[in-house]
């Protein structure tokens, strides 16, 4: 889990550190190799949580794709 003092998404200058790159769409194709995922705001600037990076959201996608069962039957 995250610390509740850090912001949920990256910042402008952390996301020049993470890819390199100063421009917009520099960035946006770094990212892409990088397979970060991330969105496009309606400003045209990359936003990367940071929950991409940390894993935090693909350990929730996993626990949501093996899905639930009864006890009785998963043992």
């Amino acid at each position: 889990m995250m610390p509740e003092h850090l912001p949920l998404f990256l910042t402008d200058d952390e996301i020049v550190e993470l890819t390199g790159r100063k421009l917009r769409r520099l960035q946006i194709d770094q990212l892409r190799r990088m397979l970060v995922p991330f969105h496009v705001n309606a400003l045209g600037r990359p936003v990367v949580t940071r929950a991409a990076l940390t894993g935090a959201h693909s350990a929730r996608k996993e626990a949501a794709q093996q899905g639930w069962a009864p006890r009785v039957v998963s043992e």
